[in-house]
């Protein structure tokens, strides 16, 4: 058994959380989208990895520090 073998309820928990969590806020939306991806992990129709995930968080963090995107 391997440690991010799908798991139905970790999915749904995990987003869940990023739900509530999610706000207005750069800061809450930035941490629904990491609990989201991570998320991912457990989810057997998703195919990535640890460090996969790592580097999205990195760009999404990155991005926000930019101001978004368009800059």
């Amino acid at each position: 058994m391997s440690e991010f073998d799908p798991d139905p309820e970790r999915v749904a928990f995990l987003r869940e959380v990023a739900d509530d969590v999610r706000g207005d806020s750069s800061e809450s939306k930035q941490l629904s989208n990491i609990l989201y991806r991570t998320s991912d992990l457990y989810d057997e129709a998703e195919d990535t990895s640890p460090e996969e995930i790592v580097r999205n968080v990195k760009f999404i963090l990155e991005v926000t520090e930019r101001g978004g995107l368009g800059r």
